[in-house]
């Protein structure tokens, strides 16, 4: 029979390994980890619990995930990473326990990590997201499903970033990201919808039709976000106009970060 851990990794005897686990040289998994089936952890990778992986997941060498978060207002508590399944966390990929006493980090299912991503403190990805290389993710940011992230950039505190949003690299984000849009620049700004995303996820042509004339409402017609958000109430509705205006809504909220806004917009355009 083929051995699955390699014998230079170092296993607290209280790890939960499933039986198909398969652990790379060198690699150190700490108590309180529970691992599902199916899931390879490389060289050199670095678990330390409490921690729980799902099924059928690859963790690069390298990879540190379950440390204790870059918080100064941490303060021992027990606090967890929940990792899904089917993800991708590439090398050296760090991924910190929340804050707060039986709070979470989570990543859901089927996301792609590349090299060097950091997912701070109380973050939550979603389904199905890709965050390219050296993408820093501040605490408590909230990243909706099929997102794109562009590599090389930093997310603050607290933002959201949308469903189907795409993110262009080496951008500053600093504010929500609206679902469906392509947002990029320093400061960045809402440039278009993201089509390309829009079609990989099955939309049909009506569905992108009205979110066509929601973006112009939004973002081209020079209206205050309060009376473009009005005029969306006279489209035709549907979930993903539903979802747009829901998620705009909450940007405006105390506490929240507010969105990033369109590009100024020309005479011809308004």
């Amino acid at each position: 029979m083929k051995t699955l851990i390699h014998p230079t990794a170092v296993i607290h005897p209280d790890a939960e390994l499933h039986p198909t686990v398969t652990v790379g040289a060198y690699a150190v998994i700490g108590e309180q980890v529970k691992v599902g089936s199916g899931t390879t952890i490389g060289a050199h990778a670095i678990l330390e619990g409490p921690v729980e992986i799902g099924a059928d997941n690859r963790i690069f060498p390298g990879a540190a995930i379950g440390l204790e978060p870059q918080d100064l207002k941490y303060d021992g508590a027990e606090s967890w990473v929940k990792i899904g399944d089917r993800n991708r966390i590439r090398e050296y990929v760090t991924i910190n326990r929340a804050t707060g006493a039986g709070q979470s980090t989570v990543v859901g299912n089927g996301n792609l990590l590349m090299a060097c991503v950091h997912v701070a403190h109380n973050c939550v990805i979603e389904d199905h997201v890709v965050i390219a290389n050296n993408v820093a993710l501040a605490g408590h940011v909230h990243i909706e499903s099929r997102a794109v992230i562009g590599g090389v950039l930093g997310i603050h505190q607290f933002v959201h970033i949308g469903r189907q949003a795409m993110v262009g690299g080496m951008s500053r984000i600093d504010r929500d990201v609206p679902p469906f849009t392509l947002v990029e620049g320093n400061p960045a700004r809402v440039r278009s919808l993201n089509l390309v995303g829009l079609k990989r996820a099955g939309l049909n042509a009506t569905e992108v039709a009205q979110l066509k004339k929601a973006f112009r409402a939004l973002y081209r017609s020079g209206l205050p976000l309060k009376q473009a958000l009005e005029q969306l109430d006279l489209l035709p509705e549907n979930e993903q106009i539903q979802h747009l205006r829901h998620f705009l809504q909450l940007s405006q909220l105390e506490g929240r970060r507010g969105s990033i806004p369109g590009r100024k917009v020309s005479k011809d355009e308004a």
